[in-house]
């Protein structure tokens, strides 16, 4: 099908630059870049004055809860829950039941995306079980269609079989995404400080995360594979991961807009939905997170979706299990929260969300991640500087584990194109 979206706002990473165009999809693709007020025969036209076209988000790390914990999310919610979002491309987490460790589980997953509105890359366990006991077969689950590798949830336990691991991936090139946690200093309700010790709650420090960080660091870099960390929230860990860039290190890392938007004082306001791990940080930790966002240190924002019932997160703040959901609201936060104060630019914010998540995963050589003649038509239409409030009926998964139903956001997406098709329009 034919599709023209007219006179958008198209802008240029490279130089920041912007300009109205109207962009010619077909059979998939982008097949044109023409002037804002063209008209041509096609079956749909679509007026995007006043919209900003981006290349179709690419999210690193989300929990889709399927196999195994579909009460909560499962591949096609999850995926309308990004479409709404602007995201149009995910890597799913192998904590799932059975774990995403097996070929079949690859298949089951693959097959089911196949009706998803959005596309879906399964990351496989580095170990498995998840049990840190054995490393997997990662040349045959990559054959078998993992597209990235991470025990996320804990991490591999000891150095000895991270490495070997390591030694694994290096050898073909596939990329490790790292859970960084000392899991001796683990266990927290929530983050270590001030706040924790005025609710009696016993809290997870920052060198629980720094720690396991410099631990990962240092095997990538005597193996030589691709390390991906993922949800850094501390300040010793974006300095250690700082430095190892500067090493030559083949480090990249993420990041997520609740390291950047709250703190551990918001923990009482929000309760359970304030709950996730790494824990939210100090308001110190907060400004390193922005500053390693503005200066290159983080590579991407991803969200760590994270969905649970009502009823696991009304257990309370000690018994509730970790995790938010994020893809619905990732875009929208983080453009309030780094754009509009003037941390970053627009053109830096897609980076973050769609050109660098395709270039450290290889689907830039897909296509994806880019607005431009001949990559694919995954594409989102955004409105900025709006104020637009979050209401729980907007929400387009099983759960609603979020605080940031009653926020307004400065940007809203308004349409999300997924392979030439529309998998979600704002009524």
């Amino acid at each position: 099908m034919g599709l023209l979206i007219k006179n958008v706002i198209r802008t240029d990473t490279k130089n920041g630059a912007q300009y109205p165009c109207s962009i010619m999809i077909s059979e998939g693709r982008i097949v044109d870049i023409l002037p804002a007020d063209t008209d041509v025969i096609t079956d749909r036209i679509i007026d995007g004055s006043g919209r900003y076209a981006v290349p179709g988000l690419i999210d690193l790390h989300v929990h889709l809860r399927d196999p195994g914990f579909e009460y909560k999310e499962d591949i096609l919610s999850g995926s309308k829950c990004a479409a709404a979002g602007g995201v149009t491309s995910v890597f799913c987490m192998p904590n799932t039941k059975p774990v995403c460790d097996n070929a079949e589980t690859l298949a089951y997953i693959a097959e089911k995306a196949k009706n998803a509105d959005c596309r879906v890359f399964p990351v496989a366990a580095i170990t498995k079980g998840l049990e840190s006991r054995e490393v997997c077969d990662l040349k045959s689950l990559s054959e078998s269609g993992a597209a990235a590798f991470s025990d996320d949830g804990k991490p591999v336990m000891t150095a000895f079989l991270l490495r070997e691991a390591m030694k694994l991936a290096a050898a073909d090139d596939l990329l490790i995404m790292s859970h960084c946690e000392e899991m001796s200093l683990a266990g927290g309700a929530m983050n270590e400080g001030e706040t924790s010790r005025l609710l009696g709650l016993r809290g997870t420090p920052d060198i629980c995360e720094d720690i396991a960080t410099m631990r990962d660091i240092a095997v990538a870099e005597d193996t030589g594979c691709r390390l991906h960390i993922c949800h850094v929230s501390t300040r010793g860990a974006l300095e250690a991961i700082r430095a190892a860039k500067k090493r030559g290190v083949r480090v990249t890392a993420e990041t997520c807009p609740h390291y950047f938007t709250l703190t551990d004082r918001d923990v009482p306001r929000f309760g359970a939905n304030a709950k996730m791990n790494p824990p939210l940080r100090s308001e110190d930790d907060l400004r390193a997170v922005i500053e390693a966002v503005r200066d290159g240190t983080i590579d991407c924002i991803s969200t760590d979706h994270a969905p649970h019932s009502t009823a696991e997160k009304d257990a309370g703040l000690e018994k509730a299990p970790n995790g938010i959901i994020g893809l619905q609201t990732s875009f929208a936060a983080s453009y309030t929260a780094l754009v509009k104060p003037g941390h970053i630019s627009f053109a830096r914010l897609i980076e973050l969300m769609s050109a660098n998540p395709a270039r450290i995963t290889g689907l830039d050589k897909k296509g994806l991640g880019r607005l431009e003649i001949g990559a694919a038509a995954d594409l989102a239409l955004v409105s900025l500087g709006v104020s637009d409030t979050l209401k729980a009926e907007q929400l387009a998964g099983k759960s609603q584990n979020t605080p940031y139903i009653g926020t307004t956001f400065a940007a809203k997406v308004d349409m999300t194109v997924v392979g030439g098709e529309i998998k979600f329009e704002r009524k």
